[in-house]
């Protein structure tokens, strides 16, 4: 019986836990909100106001499971609200991600002596989630399960450091990435210590694992793609191509080397529409790389919107653990131009749902860009064949290999 554990929940999270349920080994799952049916947090996400919490619903079949511990969540997501940004700064704010991550650690630790007299054998944590978990796991005999959804920091900040001498203007929005004090680093290398299990999207997370953590038992499972009907797309090509990039507008996403990819075309032919939250001033952007279309974020069903009025996605990442964000495109017909460093390259079959570039080669990019400027017919099957592979990701077949690849190991 094994113990689930993140702050928030997200779609892997979900599909996680639902799967461990199926499987009947899940024995509790702890979260900040979770919002079921009738309860609590399903009414006040009603409030237009605290419609945030709407999006934390679960499958009805977890509430059972489910134990939570919501305030330093709440406290976060009013000080989001309000712009009490000293409550939130990175590490030190009183309720920070940080702590809110820390906070459910805790209580899982405290948790867990308990759990082993009712039947519990393993803890399933994540990133900055696991450490005070897996101190008291250990104690207790229990399996420690660690879930690396994004490249191991050593590798990570070693990237974003030559980012930062390669791009110095873009330093400013590297983030995390180069800001983490040593005393999360340290949490961060305790953590992968204290494992047993390491599970990951894709050969770059494990990958990038140190030497001394390669031979630990590993499960990777790619993640799951929405489920969506073929995409009608009408190709006109008597308007620009229109690319599109969505995510965070730093460099961990190859921003700058998209921008100096435009820069190198200066195509009237092209449109880079840009979807992601600023990490610097716009004035700092269209200094960069002037005519791109930027767009706000909005809610998941008008982003897939959003990409069925565009031609081919790009996302030239440096670091990434795998971006959903390919696979939504795809499953709305873009064919792709993305790094090895997406952790996505088994999604690129060359030339039919996309291309592979190298990291930091806004050359290639271009090379890329131009091909279907100069290709506009060959487009609608590609964004088929984009769409068809999309749909071989689910996310029960993300659940389930790691699911039952525990019950293996555990039973």
């Amino acid at each position: 019986m094994i113990i689930l554990s993140h702050p928030t929940g997200n779609a892997n999270v979900r599909a996680v836990a639902e799967s461990l349920e199926k499987e009947n080994i899940l024995h509790l799952f702890y979260t900040s909100i979770a919002a079921y049916p009738g309860n609590f947090w399903q009414q006040i996400g009603k409030i237009p106001a605290l419609s945030e919490f709407r999006r934390r619903s679960f499958s009805p079949e977890l509430q059972a499971y489910t134990k939570l511990y919501p305030w330093c969540e709440i406290g976060r997501a009013i000080a989001l609200k309000l712009q009490f940004k000293k409550l939130i700064v990175h590490e030190t704010g009183y309720f920070c991600v940080d702590k809110v991550y820390q906070s459910i650690d805790q209580h899982v630790a405290n948790s867990l002596q308990k759990a082993v007299k009712n039947g519990a054998k393993a803890v399933y944590a994540y990133e900055d989630g696991a450490l005070e978990t897996f101190n008291q796991a250990k104690k207790l005999g229990l399996l420690c399960i660690y879930d690396l959804p994004i490249a191991y920091w050593e590798t990570g900040r070693q990237l974003m450091m030559e980012e930062a001498i390669r791009l110095p203007q873009w330093a400013i929005t590297l983030g995390g990435g180069i800001k983490d004090s040593p005393a999360k680093l340290e949490r961060k290398t305790k953590e992968l210590e204290l494992a047993d299990i390491v599970v990951g999207p894709g050969s770059f997370v494990m990958n990038s694992l140190p030497e001394w953590a390669k031979q630990k038992t590993k499960i990777v499972s790619p993640f799951g793609s929405p489920i969506t009907q073929k995409p009608q797309k009408q190709n006109d090509e008597n308007r620009p191509l229109r690319v599109l990039f969505v995510g965070s507008m730093g460099q961990r996403k190859g921003l700058g080397d998209l921008f100096a990819a435009m820069n190198l075309l200066q195509s009237k032919n092209i449109e880079l529409v840009v979807l992601g939250s600023l990490l610097a001033p716009m004035e700092f952007y269209r200094s960069e790389y002037s005519h791109f279309t930027y767009e706000k974020g909005r809610p998941h069903n008008e982003v897939l919107a959003l990409m069925q009025s565009c031609d081919v996605f790009c996302l030239p990442s440096i670091v990434e653990g795998r971006a959903l964000v390919m696979q939504e495109a795809m499953s709305q017909g873009l064919p792709i131009i993305i790094t090895p460093n997406t952790g996505g390259d088994d999604l690129v079959i060359e030339g039919e749902t996309g291309f592979l570039v190298p990291i930091r080669s806004p050359e290639a990019i271009a090379e890329k860009l131009l091909w279907f400027i100069e290709n506009r017919s060959k487009i609608p099957q590609m964004g088929i064949n984009a769409y068809i592979k999309s749909q071989t990701y689910t996310w029960e077949m993300y659940g389930n290999t790691i699911s039952q690849n525990i019950s293996t190991i555990i039973s």
